[in-house]
């Protein structure tokens, strides 16, 4: 693929090789030429060879060829008429290592006077600048800890008093004890949940062919469950006239809804990928989507119309028959815990920080169809009931405020690979949300959901329109996030692009690694936060394996402040390494004084049949 002068000017000191077959007299320039970022592959197939080989700076000063030559030629200096020795830009020196392909560090420019200068040796010998006074922390990269004192001083930031724009009470309810039985109520600690609310959701659904409850319990999680298709937080607004993100929600804590499903064949209701076997071998126990350890589950188990799992119809009747149980549930915990006095209250605010870099959080959410699709904005936390599906709106960018995001303002209907799929209850807690709205270096304005479409003409429709709302916002920096993997990325690229070329610094969170890699990337993409977890770096359909977590979510807030403080970021490795990842942790903690715990990967778990297999 030929590049443009832009690109062949980054790449002056790259190899220069011709991208198509050019004749004899072609005065060379940038279109002739291939992408030097594909080289290494081309290196290591044994299609390129690039000894002797002038550089791009050398050859488009005018050379003319020599003599007719193919694609993927060297230019070297015997098939060209003249070529200039001197015009190769001076080289930069190596300083820090990227984390993961594609994630990158912030590399420090030169030294300046009145700073502390460390060296770390461990490895990498990774060189640290930082200012000298920080006092109790510094807003460190996540992949490279390093900052630049600025040649002139800079005015002070006028400070300004925090403002809370809105809170939210969470009143938790502890239930020890889940019933199935005749009628839905809560006595105590104790939800009796009625058994043939289930048939009852089924039969309003032309699609589904029946709903079963089942519970499974601390005393025994080694149950067989069919994929699962979505896992739930049970909560209601406490008056039907509040919005989600303001006023009161009633949470049930120590149980949680779970949602799997098939076809009347058997087959899984899941697309790349799917979760069936034992529960407790294949889901990552306290990830932002999954169960934690000590909760009951109770399972709605679907079956529906055959060929109907890879349809949009069939995957919504699933939910919306489930929705029918919860909804009975919510009743019970308005009239039933009325009078009642929460086990916990908890307090949300969205707070503003007034003279702090203003930063939007992006969330790529899928929209392709079939069972690509979420509910959002529905009446009652993770609810169907006032819910617009995302495809139906066109996945065109949608605003929500933070304490929305934690409200349950979206139901994933999702059914991606399991590893990296995001659940109704990842957003309930989403960490990369929570740890923005707590950090008071930053000033979070909100957050946007954006649909992945299908076609790739509606994901750069799409994407124009996010890139034109973020600028619009006036911020000074963004995340952008994704689930899954492959398809999405066009578009997850895009909205980078969109953001950045707007001059707006962008870290991205994707699952990545070794299956996962980007199909396509630009120049934007420099600062990547890898959400991998797996041993292999791989799509292995445990549940939540590789969902963006609390230590991507320190990472990618010290990466973005490091972009904004305008640091350089070095090219990525080529291929994934989990143990840059690591070293690059250490250098958060050692400048930040503060611990990251790691989350624990699959090998923490009893290894299932199908692990087995893909092991053999």
């Amino acid at each position: 693929m030929s590049i443009t002068a832009e690109t062949a000017k980054q790449h002056a000191n790259d190899p220069a090789v011709l991208c198509c077959r050019a004749e004899e007299g072609t005065v060379l320039e940038p279109a002739n030429f291939e992408d030097p970022a594909i080289f290494p592959d081309l290196i290591d197939s044994g299609l390129l060879n690039v000894d002797g080989a002038l550089k791009l700076g050398q050859v488009l000063n005018g050379s003319k060829l020599t003599k007719t030559v193919d694609s993927l030629t060297p230019i070297t200096a015997d098939i060209v008429d003249k070529y200039d020795a001197d015009e190769v830009a001076e080289e930069e020196t190596p300083v820090a290592e990227a984390e993961e392909a594609p994630a990158a560090v912030a590399a420090p420019v030169a030294p300046a006077a009145g700073t502390i200068k460390l060296h770390i040796g461990e490895g990498k010998n990774i060189d640290i600048e930082l200012p000298a006074g920080l006092g109790g922390g510094v807003a460190a990269p996540a992949q490279a800890v390093a900052t630049a004192a600025p040649a002139v001083a800079a005015a002070p930031v006028e400070e300004h008093a925090e403002t809370v724009l809105r809170e939210m009470t969470r009143k938790h309810y502890k239930i020890n004890k889940v019933v199935l039985g005749d009628e839905t109520k809560i006595e105590g600690d104790t939800l009796y949940v009625r058994k043939s609310a289930a048939t009852e959701g089924a039969e309003e659904q032309k699609l589904v062919q029946s709903l079963e409850l089942s519970l499974i319990t601390p005393d025994n999680y080694h149950v067989y469950t069919e994929t699962v298709m979505d896992i739930q937080p049970i909560a209601t607004k406490e008056d039907s006239d509040m919005s989600l993100g303001e006023g009161v929600t009633k949470v049930l804590d120590g149980v949680v809804m779970v949602v799997t499903g098939v076809t009347e064949e058997g087959v899984q209701v899941g697309e790349f990928g799917s979760s069936e076997g034992y529960i407790d071998e294949n889901m990552m126990w306290g990830r932002p989507g999954a169960v934690d350890k000590g909760e009951i589950m109770i399972v709605a188990h679907a079956v529906i119309d055959n060929l109907k799992n890879m349809e949009r119809p069939g995957p919504i009747a699933v939910h919306t028959a489930v929705d029918h149980v919860v909804s009975e549930i919510r009743e019970a915990m308005r009239r039933d815990l009325k009078d009642v006095t929460p086990s916990e209250e908890q307090t949300l605010k969205q707070t503003r920080h007034p003279g702090k870099k203003k930063v939007v959080i992006v969330k790529e959410i899928m929209g392709q169809g079939a069972m690509h699709d979420n509910f959002l904005f529905p009446n009652d936390p993770v609810g169907v009931l006032g819910a617009k599906p995302n495809v139906d709106l066109g996945n065109v960018p949608v605003m929500a405020n933070p304490l929305e995001v934690l409200d349950g303002c979206i139901h994933a209907l999702t059914c991606i690979g399991p590893a990296s799929k995001e659940m109704s209850r990842h957003y309930w807690r989403e960490p990369l949300v929570v740890e923005a709205v707590h950090d008071e270096d930053i000033d979070v304005v909100g957050v946007i959901f954006v649909g992945s479409p299908q076609a790739n003409s509606d994901k750069f429709y799409v994407s124009r329109r996010l890139g034109q709302m973020v600028e619009s916002m006036g911020v000074d920096g963004a995340f952008v996030t994704t689930e899954g993997f492959g398809n999405n990325h066009v578009d997850f690229t895009s909205h980078i692009e969109q953001i950045g070329k707007r001059g707006i610094p962008v870290v991205g969170f994707s699952f990545c690694a070794v299956q996962g890699a980007l199909v396509t990337g630009n120049k934007y993409c420099d600062a990547m936060v890898d959400n991998n977890k797996s041993m292999s770096g791989i799509e292995n359909e445990v549940l939540s394996c590789n969902t963006l977590c609390t230590e991507d979510a320190i990472r990618g807030l010290a990466m973005l402040k490091a972009k904004m403080a305008g640091e350089e970021i070095k090219a990525p490795e080529r291929t994934y390494n989990v143990n840059v990842k690591n070293n690059n942790v250490e250098l958060i903690e050692k400048a930040t004084g503060t611990k990251i715990e790691l989350v624990e990967n699959e090998q923490s778990l009893p290894i299932s049949e199908k692990r087995k297999a893909k092991y053999d």
